[in-house]
C-alpha cells in the first residue's frame, strides 16, 4: 500500500516544517530546553497519543500545533525509539487535511492489525455556524512512518454532545473494543464503549463508567482520554476528568488525571468498580496514555501540563515551544493501588555516580558539594527519622517535605502567575525511598518505589543549580546522585 497524501497535507506538511526551521534556533537557545524529556521541536506539545510497541520499535506520537504556543488545529507528531531513551523525530504523522478533521487530528491510540499500524484519532470539526462536530477517524501504515486516512469510521451517537474524542482501542479475544472520552447531553462525564470485528464497522455498547453511574456521584462535566486495560488480574480504567471540585487535600488541579479499578464485563459491557484515585499529586499531569510493550509491560507516558491552567506564563513561550511528556513509567497494582516506576532503561543515561552513605543533618540545612546540576537523578533511602521532617529543596524554586507526625508528603514551587509559593499535598502513612528525576525545567518526584508520584514544571533561575537538604530534627539518609545524558 503506497502513501498517497493529497494537496493540503502535503501543504500542511510543509507549513509545519517551515515553521520547525524559522524557529529553530531560538528554540534551541532556551535555558529551559529539556535534557532527557520528549519536546515539541517549535509550538504546543500535549496528549501523547497513540502509543505502541510496534515490530519492535516504541512509537508515541504526540498532539502538537507547530504555529503557536496555544491550543488550535492539531497535528500528530511523531517520536519513535528502540529503548524507549533514545528518540528520533519522525515525519508529522497527521495533518487536519481532510473535511472531518479540518479543525484538528485530535487524541487517539494505534493498534497492530495483520502487519499494519492503525490509528485512531478524533477529527474536530467546527462548521459555518461556530458548532462543534466530531468524527471518529482511520489512517493506516505498512512501515509505521507514513499514513493513509480512511475517514470516519464512528459518528456522534444520540444522547451525547459534540464533546466526544479520544478513542483507546484494544483487542480482547477475537473482538476489538474502543472507549471514548464523552459528554452526555446532560453534561455529565462518560467513558462509552464500542465493539467491532473489523474495526471499520462499530457498535455501539453504551456508557461503562461517569457522572452519576455506579454509585460514582456527580463527577465532572466531561470524561476525557480514556484507556481501559487489564493489570495484575484486574481491569484499570484511566481517565482525565474535568469539573471535579477539591476534596480535601485532592483534586486542586484545574483538571485531573487518575484511575479506577475494577473488573469489566464484557458480555454485558458493564464496569463495576472503585473509588478514583489521582495517579501524579504534582501540579503538572494529563491525558497519560499506556501500551502493552513486547516484554510484557505496562508502560505510561502523561502529558507534563494542565490544558488552560496558566500555560500563557510558561517563559518558554518566549522562545516559540511549550510543554513536555514525563518519562516512561511502568505500571504495578499492589493492594488496589497503581504503583509507577520509572522504567529501568533510563538508568543508560546516569552518568558521574556520587554517593553519600551516611548523612545527618542534626536540625541544619546542609548542602552536598556534588548534589547539583542541569539533569540530575537522585536516589535518596535508608530513611531513618520517624518524628523529624526532611526538606528537599531544588535551585530556591520548588521544594518536597515530608512530615511524619501529619503523615503529610507536600511539594511546593514558584506559581507561575504570581510572586507566591503554591502548594501539593498528599497523605503517605510512611517514607523510605525518594526518587527524584530533576531536569532543566521539571521536576518528577518518586516516593516508596512509586507508590505516590510527584510531577511538574519549575522555573527558576536557570544558572541556579542548587540542592539543599534540612530537618527540623535528627535525620539520616543513603544518597545516590548521578548526572543524567542528553537523549537527543
Amino acid at each position: 500500500m503506497k502513501t498517497v497524501y493529497s494537496k493540503r497535507e502535503k501543504e500542511l506538511f510543509h507549513q509545519a516544517y517551515q515553521e520547525v526551521d524559522k524557529h529553530k534556533y531560538t528554540v534551541s537557545q532556551d535555558p529551559f530546553r529539556l535534557h532527557y524529556h520528549i519536546m515539541p521541536p517549535v509550538g504546543l506539545l500535549n496528549d501523547p497519543n497513540g502509543f505502541i510497541h510496534f515490530k519492535g520499535v516504541y512509537h508515541l506520537f504526540y498532539q502538537w500545533n507547530p504555529f503557536a504556543t496555544e491550543h488550535g488545529s492539531k497535528f500528530w507528531g511523531h517520536f519513535s525509539s528502540t529503548d524507549l531513551v533514545n528518540w528520533v523525530e519522525e515525519p508529522i504523522a497527521l495533518a487536519p487535511s481532510e473535511w472531518y478533521e479540518k479543525n484538528g487530528c485530535y487524541s487517539g491510540s494505534a493498534v497492530e492489525h495483520e502487519g499494519k499500524l492503525i490509528l485512531f484519532y478524533t477529527g474536530n470539526v467546527k462548521n459555518k455556524e461556530g458548532n462543534r462536530e466530531t468524527y471518529q477517524c482511520i489512517a493506516i501504515s505498512e512501515d509505521g512512518l507514513h499514513f493513509q486516512k480512511k475517514g470516519p469510521v464512528i459518528h456522534l451517537p444520540k444522547g451525547y454532545t459534540a464533546h466526544f474524542r479520544d478513542p483507546k482501542v484494544w483487542k480482547k479475544k477475537d473482538t476489538w473494543y474502543a472507549v471514548i472520552g464523552a459528554q452526555s447531553e446532560r453534561g455529565e462525564g462518560r467513558a462509552v464503549l464500542y465493539s467491532s470485528k473489523d474495526l471499520f464497522t462499530w457498535n455501539l455498547l453504551g456508557p461503562i463508567a461517569g457522572s452519576n453511574l455506579n454509585g460514582l456521584g456527580n463527577f465532572g462535566f466531561m470524561w476525557e482520554c480514556p484507556d481501559l486495560f487489564e493489570l495484575n488480574g484486574h481491569d484499570v480504567l484511566i481517565v482525565s476528568p474535568q469539573g471535579l471540585n477539591p476534596k480535601g487535600y485532592f483534586y486542586h488541579n484545574l483538571y485531573q488525571a487518575g484511575y479506577f479499578v475494577g473488573q469489566m464485563d464484557y458480555e454485558k459491557a458493564a464496569y463495576k468498580h472503585g473509588e478514583f484515585v489521582e495517579l501524579d499529586r504534582g501540579f503538572d499531569f494529563y491525558a497519560p496514555q499506556t501500551t502493552l510493550d513486547e516484554k510484557g509491560r505496562r508502560i505510561l507516558f502523561g502529558w507534563m501540563g494542565v490544558p488552560e491552567e496558566n500555560e500563557s506564563y510558561h517563559p518558554t513561550i518566549h522562545y516559540h515551544w511549550i510543554h513536555c511528556m514525563t518519562i516512561p513509567r511502568k505500571l504495578e497494582l499492589k493492594n488496589g493501588k497503581i504503583y509507577q516506576h520509572p522504567v529501568e532503561e533510563l538508568q543508560v543515561l546516569r552518568d558521574k555516580q556520587v554517593a553519600y552513605p551516611n548523612v545527618h543533618l542534626n536540625g541544619n540545612t546542609i548542602e552536598l558539594e556534588q548534589v547539583k546540576g542541569k539533569a540530575v537523578e537522585m536516589m535518596i533511602d535508608s530513611i531513618t527519622s520517624h518524628t523529624a521532617s526532611i526538606e528537599i529543596s531544588f535551585r530556591g524554586t520548588a521544594r518536597f517535605i515530608y512530615n511524619p507526625i501529619e503523615k503529610l508528603a507536600t511539594f511546593e514551587r514558584q506559581s507561575l502567575k504570581e510572586n507566591k509559593m503554591e502548594k501539593r499535598h498528599c497523605p503517605l502513612h510512611s517514607l523510605h525511598k525518594i526518587h527524584i528525576f530533576l531536569d532543566a525545567s521539571s521536576l518528577e518526584i518518586f516516593l516508596n518505589d512509586g507508590e505516590e508520584v510527584f510531577s511538574s514544571r519549575i522555573f527558576g533561575n536557570p544558572s541556579d543549580e542548587t540542592i539543599m537538604f534540612s530537618s527540623n530534627g535528627d535525620t539520616g539518609f543513603h544518597l545516590k546522585k548521578w548526572n543524567l545524558k542528553k537523549i537527543f
